[in-house]
């Protein structure tokens, strides 16, 4: 059983940068992925990006390249997302997300486990 721990979320105005974290409780696998999705109301939930925990490559939604980083600090076992340039758009629950098999994938069902969510709101 993993435990996923995110902080980070709040309101900013458009333009403004936040960044969410995401611990996970434990590290029992040698290769895995964390990512980070978002689900606005109404509205399915949409992947944002992922980190190959083991090799360190960074997979992005086109849409939100060169405005969201993930990166990570191994010896935290934390995933972060830097979200700079925030529309209103961007408002959603931003949920990460842990794949256990190290195939990154870019969708939600692959997952096994997830946080509890973080609001993120960007006002006009």
């Amino acid at each position: 059983q993993v435990q996923l721990v995110e902080s980070g979320g709040g309101l900013v105005q458009a333009g403004g940068s936040l960044r969410l974290s995401c611990t996970a409780s434990r590290r029992t696998f040698s290769s895995y992925v964390m990512g980070w999705f978002r689900q606005a109301p109404g509205k399915e939930r949409d992947f944002v990006a992922a980190l190959s925990w083991s090799r360190g490559s960074t997979y992005y939604t086109d849409s939100l390249k060169g405005r969201f980083t993930i990166s990570r600090d191994k010896a935290k076992n934390t995933v972060y997302l830097q979200m700079n340039s925030l529309k209103p758009e961007d408002t959603a629950v931003y949920y990460c997300a842990f794949l256990a098999n190290g195939y990154t994938s870019r969708s939600w069902s692959d997952y096994d486990y997830w946080g509890q969510g973080t609001q993120v709101t960007v006002s006009s």
